[in-house]
């Protein structure tokens, strides 16, 4: 193996990596106030559901499925859009215990008429059509395994990236975000560099030059800026775009992603499966991979190790 197929396994390495470090670091912090630029941030635990130090939330214990599935469908051949019944199945079964699981994504998979693809995917279009709002950042949260599943198929990863969203956030502006964030990650595999506007042609032209203003806003602007409704897709995004920028490392990126506040883990979260395809495995600290780990009862190595696998290497 060459000293670039080297460093890009270990990017390879790092998007999941990354994803669950920042899950796991912004555990103790969800929904707490914005923290000064100087506060420490610390694989802590605890926060409203009781995590433990370095316990991943449902950002990446969503995204364990979507792994799982692809994994599984790959052996057989197939692929991850081929066998959405299994998603949508897994996510059911996944949500009956689970600790925290997102409004918007507990109320579609609980009023289905059963855990089918279509029979999921209506009941979010039934839930967009009763509240007139889809946009959540539950699907951006976990959609990192999509971009590896997809690697070397960019169309097919957008393709894959927007059927993904729209099983649970049928908001168009949500599934943008995870197009754009599925072909940044993809990229920065290739190439070490993190750039979310390379993926805007793949955008509908009605909706670019809105998402050219909010990266514009993101990148002029902290985290802490969009904190308020981080909740909303679009404001999470920026505000994980916003630390990817900003930090000098994965470290770095996750913790100014932090002390943003509020929706603490999907923020950093997502801008970690970024910051994590930019850096690299040999980014995340020693500490961070003797500790981080969660459901279904992965390491942070082991899942590490399965992104690398979807994506086609070994």
């Amino acid at each position: 193996m060459s000293v670039d197929d080297d460093a890009r396994t270990d990017r390879l390495r790092g998007v999941l990596a990354g994803q669950a470090c920042g899950d796991a670091l912004g555990a103790g912090y969800e929904f707490g106030p914005p923290l000064g630029d100087d506060a420490p941030v610390g694989m802590v635990g605890g926060g409203v559901f009781h995590w433990q130090p370095g316990e991943w939330t449902d950002d990446t214990q969503m995204a364990t499925v979507l792994v799982r599935v692809a994994l599984d469908a790959a052996e057989r051949g197939s692929d991850l859009l081929a066998s959405l019944d299994d998603v949508t199945a897994g996510w059911a079964a996944w949500a009956r215990t689970a600790a925290d699981v997102g409004a918007q994504t507990r109320s579609v998979l609980t009023t289905a008429a059963s855990t089918s693809a279509a029979d999921v995917a209506a009941a979010a279009r039934a839930h967009l059509a009763a509240t007139g709002r889809a946009g959540g950042n539950g699907s951006l949260m976990r959609t990192a395994p999509v971009a590896l599943a997809y690697l070397s198929d960019r169309g097919r990863r957008a393709e894959a990236a927007r059927v993904v969203s729209d099983l649970t956030h049928p908001d168009p502006v949500a599934g943008d975000a995870c197009v754009l964030w599925c072909d940044a990650i993809a990229r920065a595999v290739e190439t070490g560099v993190a750039d979310v506007r390379a993926g805007l042609n793949l955008v509908p032209s009605s909706r670019r030059d809105a998402w050219v203003a909010w990266i514009d806003e993101a990148e002029a602007a902290p985290p802490v800026a969009f904190h308020r409704d981080n909740g909303w897709v679009v404001s999470a995004f920026r505000a994980a775009w916003s630390a990817v920028v900003r930090g000098d490392d994965l470290r770095g990126v996750l913790e100014v992603a932090v002390r943003g506040g509020s929706d603490t883990d999907t923020v950093a979260a997502i801008a970690g499966a970024l910051a994590g395809a930019a850096h690299g495995w040999s980014g995340v600290p020693g500490e961070w991979r003797e500790v981080v780990h969660g459901w279904p009862g992965w390491t942070v190595g082991e899942l590490a190790q399965r992104g690398v696998v979807l994506a086609g290497g070994r």
